[in-house]
């Protein structure tokens, strides 16, 4: 798995304004792979870039433990496999507003958040007809 890029996942790359998850909610489109699910809402932007947030449900998990491991799982998957995203909003001249939901009932195992997450993204990837700004 040799892949060219950076990896980090820093403050700025992550979705916590209220406006804009909001947005994301309402506005925001929905994609699926497993109990991984996408919200995303495109924009122009003159600076492309990519924002990203994760959430889990209390009502399966009512642990913060096991909440609080989930999300970090989940942000793990995304920051080893962001680079096409990143690369799509520059080519595209867009900003991305990404979050992830985990709705499954149980506690996942990281091999199966990674391949979820990397689903999602590609078919996030092979929507070009919704990425169109």
């Amino acid at each position: 798995m040799q892949q060219t890029g950076t990896y980090t996942f820093s403050k700025s790359a992550r979705l916590k304004s209220r406006k804009k998850l909001q947005q994301v909610f309402s506005k925001g489109r929905r994609l699926y792979a497993g109990p991984v699910k996408l919200l995303y809402l495109k924009e122009p932007a003159e600076e492309p870039g990519v924002q990203c947030g994760v959430g889990v449900s209390s009502r399966y998990f009512k642990k913060a433990v096991d909440r609080n491991r989930i999300k970090r799982l989940l942000r793990e998957a995304y920051r080893l496999q962001q680079q096409p995203v990143k690369e799509m909003a520059v080519r595209t001249n867009s900003s991305l507003s990404l979050f992830f939901l985990f709705t499954g009932r149980e506690l996942p195992l990281y091999p199966d958040i990674y391949k979820q997450v990397g689903n999602v993204l590609k078919k996030l990837g092979n929507s070009p007809d919704e990425m169109a700004p």
